[in-house]
């Protein structure tokens, strides 16, 4: 029995089978459950078409409220407004409906979710958001950089990558001149087509992963379960997950308030701020470094990841932990002594020991582990594929292969249609900017390689909430190729991943949202997108260079990414390649492709779920300060939330609780970057 004053206890006496989640429960309470276990009890729910004008003013708002905010913050303090863009707008807009007598379904709030995720997203290097202009203001700044300059790369760079050193364009700090045209037009021709080929190869992955293989896709249920609590309290029918999801907002607002809120205000009143818990971790490294020489030692602070660890299937968290540990934390310093880890040297703090080692060994080693994982995902789905047409043709109902009515479900020809074309037109589009550069090369990336290692990522997402990758694919193709010039560094080359739109369309599909309704989304961010990122980035831009000092992430990390990627932008000159060859070691990479397939083996034999060697390969790329509040967390809603509040409540709290904590952070981050805003803005003013 719960004691009284825990606040699951109404929860635990009160809630019935009737009220629980309608989708599928994805937490596996037993070690040794296998993916595909899961049951879903919402699948008589109708798919509802959440696209209204509520959505179209959703999307303005967060274009011309949102997007400057998460551009300011990813300049100072090189992190976005991560869920405070979704969860502020979808509260202001309950509030409106609710003094309007209305109420918003959870497919709008969704929607909404889903529009404020897209338009303050990450993207590139340096968690730069802004939408799609944020990468030409990086790219501009890279090419003229002074070590881009001796190096000879601003000299040979094209204009269709950006202006010239000394343009009107730059000069001035404006993207409203003609030097820009080709690049903008570049920029465009991109966000058209790629979403083509997402939303093609994106859908088709998952149908394989969900509706062939069945598998649970872990993390999908955070922001679907948190839009249907806030459907019931917009509705005012609040049951259970209203009350779990404002625990979980309340403690969102606790813990930020001294991580994000404290910082933020003392700064703006004090030279130094006030940092009461370091963020994102505490460093360790140079109180262990004589102990355990290379070891990343330190003790990750932020509390979402306890919470994905609650979320999480168990096998996945246990293996995480046992790698991440077991690698980066006691491994290191045997490789150090061994000499492997040759660059380390005492008084690295913890982020520049994670860069050397992993240029010294985890990238080779990181190579073949990625190989061994592609072969089991390939493997596996051949193997399904073929157990359904061997049950079939006994007569025995197979996997599932019809989409459920209503789901707004496209053709699978169409899908693979619109994929091909986007492809297509990259190839094309590439080879007219590089036409020295070899076509098989540009075929191979976008017809094989991209669609084989998307479905391994979309089948790492279903089963562990991860992905993994091969990395320096394209420069060691650069390399194989011959190719001397210094556009194919530029060059729009067919390589991608798309595996993560198979969770994507999984938490639609929890949420009973019709698909189409997504693609009308889709039709309505893009001129929004295009037009708040391209007046915001021109303001900004306008108002300082970035960076400078006004700017003081950028200004600190953009020069030091710059010295590293200008480096891999000689590596296809003749006689430049000793960096590569070094880093990349055909025996480490031999190594790793040997122990991921002996440990796939003994996990195998020995009867352990496949998600154990998925949380294996999860933990050797990830790092202690992550996988160990994971772990902790793990472990408490295994062994101690399920035992008190019963398996199956537990199962249906943990993703409730988790969107409640992301939504009381995104509101304090959102606060936070109000008072830095309005304090730059008074600053300012001449009186």
């Amino acid at each position: 029995m719960a004691s009284a004053d825990s606040p699951f206890d109404d929860l635990q006496s009160g809630t019935t089978k009737e009220e629980r989640p309608t989708g599928p429960l994805n937490v596996d309470p037993a070690f040794n459950n296998t993916p595909g276990d899961d049951i879903v009890a919402g699948d008589a729910e109708e798919f509802v078409d959440g696209f209204s004008w509520r959505t179209v003013i959703g999307a303005i708002f967060i274009g011309l409220i949102m997007m400057p905010g998460a551009i300011y913050l990813s300049l100072i303090a090189g992190q976005g407004l991560g869920p405070a863009a979704e969860w502020v707008t979808i509260i202001l807009f309950m509030e409106v409906a609710r003094r309007s007598y209305q109420s918003l379904r959870k497919q709008e709030i969704y929607l909404l979710y889903y529009v404020g995720a897209a338009l303050t997203q990450q993207v590139g290097a340096l968690a730069l958001t802004g939408g799609a202009f944020a990468p030409l203001i990086l790219t501009q700044y890279l090419v003229h950089t002074p070590v881009a300059q001796q190096l000879g790369i601003t000299q040979a760079v094209p204009t269709w990558v950006s202006p010239p050193l000394n343009s009107p364009a730059l000069l001035g700090r404006t993207f409203f001149n003609s030097a820009w045209y080709p690049a903008i037009g570049i920029m465009i021709f991109g966000q058209v087509f790629g979403r083509l080929q997402a939303w093609g190869l994106g859908y088709v992955l998952f149908r394989i992963t969900s509706d062939v293989e069945r598998l649970p896709f872990p993390l999908a249920p955070i922001a679907a379960e948190g839009a249907t609590a806030l459907a019931e309290s917009s509705a005012q029918k609040e049951g259970w997950r209203w009350r779990i999801f404002s625990i979980g907002a309340m403690i969102g607002v606790g813990w930020g308030t001294i991580y994000v809120l404290v910082p933020s205000v003392t700064s703006i009143m004090f030279s130094q701020p006030i940092t009461i818990i370091s963020n994102p971790f505490i460093d360790l490294t140079s109180n262990t470094q004589k102990i355990m020489p290379a070891a990343q030692s330190a003790l990750g602070t932020d509390l979402g990841a306890y919470f994905v660890g609650f979320v999480l299937p168990l096998p996945v968290v246990v293996g995480s932990f046992i790698a991440g540990v077991g690698c980066h934390l006691f491994a290191n310093p045997f490789l150090q002594k061994a000499g492997i880890l040759h660059t380390w040297t005492p008084g690295l703090d913890v982020i520049q020991t994670q860069v050397v080692n992993y240029f010294d060994f985890y990238l080779s080693f990181g190579a073949g582990v990625s190989v061994v994982v592609a072969i089991v995902g390939i493997g596996s789905v051949i193997r399904a594929l073929t157990k359904n047409r061997r049950s079939q043709a006994q007569g025995v109902s197979g996997l599932r292969m019809a989409p459920p009515p209503g789901r707004g479900d496209f053709p699978i020809w169409i899908s693979l249609a619109a994929w091909a074309v986007g492809t297509i037109a990259f190839i094309l589009l590439c080879h007219n900017l590089v036409p020295g550069y070899p076509v098989g090369y540009l075929i191979f990336f976008g017809f094989v390689w991209t669609p084989i290692f998307s479905y391994i990522n979309a089948r790492m997402a279903g089963m562990a909430g991860s992905n993994v990758s091969i990395p320096y694919v394209k420069e060691a193709s650069v390399l194989m190729a011959g190719y001397r010039n210094v556009d194919i560094w530029f060059a729009p080359i067919p390589l991608s991943d798309f595996g993560g739109m198979a969770a994507h369309f999984r938490t639609v599909e929890l949420t009973r949202t019709n698909f189409v309704s997504i693609l009308k989304v889709e039709l309505l961010m893009l001129p929004i997108m295009l037009a708040c990122s391209l007046l915001y980035w021109s303001f900004i831009w306008r108002l300082a260079p970035i960076p400078s000092s006004v700017y003081p992430y950028a200004s600190k990390f953009w020069p030091a990414h710059a010295q590293q990627t200008v480096i891999w932008w000689t590596a296809n000159r003749s006689g430049d390649q000793n960096f590569l060859i070094r880093v990349l070691n055909p025996h480490y990479i031999a190594a790793g492709g040997i122990i991921a397939a002996v440990l796939y083996a003994v996990v195998s034999l020995a009867g352990l779920p496949i998600l154990f060697f998925y949380g294996l390969v999860n933990g050797m790329n990830g790092a202690p300060a992550g996988v160990i509040p994971m772990f902790i967390g793990g472990m408490l809603g295994r062994y101690y939330f399920q035992k008190r509040y019963g398996v199956e409540n537990w199962r249906a709290y943990a993703p409730v609780l988790a969107a409640g904590y992301y939504c009381g952070m995104g509101l304090i981050g959102m606060a936070a970057v109000s008072l830095a805003l309005l304090s730059k803005s008074v600053s300012r003013l001449p009186f």
